[in-house]
């Protein structure tokens, strides 16, 4: 694993664009199809399995330590490989800003530029959409409904990215949505079945982005910043106006967020300009997750955070100014 790390041309062409798609579609063609999530089933035998394996074996640890102990090493290396074989590889692949031959920097002047065009574009199709700039916008479908419409703004997105190609789909609601909430995240992806699992609790603008962001990681874009620049461009090149909303007020949260870091004037002053209507998607999505503050979520967060940096991602889960990076070279010189 540390060879191949330092080796991410090899691994872009031999893995992510070699071997790990036609093990992503055989995958998504054997349990897409299953109404249930087969992974998180495979999950609770895990489990069952190896409690029942402490209680078979837990007198045994005083006579037979080191032999359990070689036995535990060894089946957590056997799970740790086909992690990696079956998805994980992804994480040393070459940066998305490589592939895609855009620039990794920007500058605040270019990040207030691209924020202002987000902000008319949003204000745009807020009103395009009907509703008063005052006005929360809920999306008018179902979660099954999205689900099925996010398919298409890969196909749109295919065009462009051929890549991006995402067929059949295998995206689901978590059978674990409660204490997926609880633990602070929206969704994630079954590496193992390559099932795509979204919350289902999580409120209605953030829905499509959220399966799209999930269905990135599916096509092996496995680092979060990458995965939410692709679930960006597949919501915003939907046919469906509403989907295209929600693509647009993400990402226009991420680059006013990224302000704030960098100038909290200039972040204040932008503020003012954006929709009500807007800022109150925003402000039900922050409460959402405020309603379900924990202790526990602190220790989920910071678990996934070390688990990120081991694998390739220096900056655990705050890499949110790449993300940006990615939206204001990719959007620099393109009509919004």
């Amino acid at each position: 694993m540390q060879v191949l790390k330092q080796f991410p041309a090899f691994v872009e062409r031999y893995y992510s664009q070699g071997l790990y798609p036609l093990i992503s579609k055989i995958s998504r063609m054997l349990f897409g199809w299953v109404p249930f999530s087969v992974g998180d089933f495979f999950y609770l035998i895990i489990i069952v399995l190896a409690i029942r394996w402490c209680y078979k074996n837990f007198r045994k640890f005083k006579t037979q330590a080191v032999d359990l102990i070689l036995e535990i090493v060894a089946a957590t290396s056997i799970v740790y490989f086909m992690f990696h074989f079956l998805w994980g590889f992804n994480y040393y692949r070459e940066p998305l800003h490589t592939t895609l031959n855009i620039n990794a920097t920007y500058t605040t002047e270019q990040l207030v530029s691209i924020t202002k065009k987000l902000i008319a574009k949003s204000h745009k199709m807020h009103r395009e959409l009907g509703f008063a700039d005052s006005t929360k916008i809920d999306l008018p479908y179902s979660q099954a409904e999205m689900f099925k419409s996010t398919k298409n703004g890969f196909t749109n997105l295919k065009k462009e990215f051929p890549s991006l190609e995402l067929s059949p789909q295998s995206l689901k609601k978590s059978n674990w949505s409660l204490g997926l909430t609880y633990m602070g995240y929206s969704g994630y992806l079954n590496p193992f079945s390559g099932e795509a699992q979204v919350n289902a609790l999580i409120k209605t603008y953030k829905f499509p982005v959220v399966s799209s962001h999930e269905q990135a990681h599916q096509l092996g874009f496995a680092k979060e910043n990458e995965a939410n620049f692709i679930a960006t461009l597949a919501s915003i090149y939907n046919d469906d106006p509403y989907i295209q909303y929600a693509g647009y007020i993400f990402a226009l949260r991420y680059c006013v967020n990224e302000i704030s870091r960098r100038d909290s004037d200039k972040y204040q002053e932008l503020l003012t300009t954006i929709n009500p209507g807007i800022l109150e998607s925003y402000r039900e999505m922050r409460e959402f997750w405020n309603s379900y503050d924990n202790p526990f979520e602190e220790f989920s967060k910071g678990f996934y955070n070390l688990f990120l940096k081991a694998n390739n991602q220096p900056k655990g889960i705050k890499t949110y100014s790449y993300m940006v990076a990615l939206v204001v070279n990719h959007f620099e010189d393109k009509p919004l």
